[in-house]
């Protein structure tokens, strides 16, 4: 399975002056964990739900600060066609939990490390019902 089979096809975007507020009420309304911020050249940058916590936790004004102020900025991502077990491997050993998916320059979607999990369990079980059924 490639990365391109976990994301919708969509990748929900805001702009680098979207305030931190605006930001956290896309997310949940969306149900996604994290936006991408788009600037002047493509992507500009990744805010999630960490770091709207660790905005809270710090004090900030959401309705005043920007993605800007908190995101990752020039996330690394990785191509569309990257199998779910190399995106796996990458996201432990960087420590990811989001992970931006691009098909040529264009930002298709990010991949979660819970969309990640979902395909190789996903996998594993189906594996198991195959062996199953051969042993019968």
């Amino acid at each position: 399975m490639e990365v391109k089979e976990l994301v919708g096809g969509a990748a929900q975007l805001c702009g680098p002056t979207t305030t931190m507020a605006r930001a956290a009420d896309v997310m949940v309304k969306e149900g996604v964990g994290s936006l991408g911020v788009k600037g002047p050249e493509g992507l500009a940058g990744i805010v999630t739900e960490r770091d709207v916590l660790r905005a809270v936790a710090a004090g900030a004004n959401l309705r005043q600060e920007t993605v800007t102020d908190w995101m990752t900025p020039d996330p690394d991502t990785v191509d569309a066609d990257m199998s779910v077990d190399d995106a796996a491997i990458w996201m432990v050993a960087a420590g990811y939990r989001h992970l931006p998916v691009r098909s040529g320059n264009e930002l298709i979607g990010i991949a979660s490390i819970k969309d990640v999990l979902w395909a190789i369990t996903e996998r594993h079980l189906q594996q198991e019902r195959e062996d199953s059924a051969n042993e019968s």
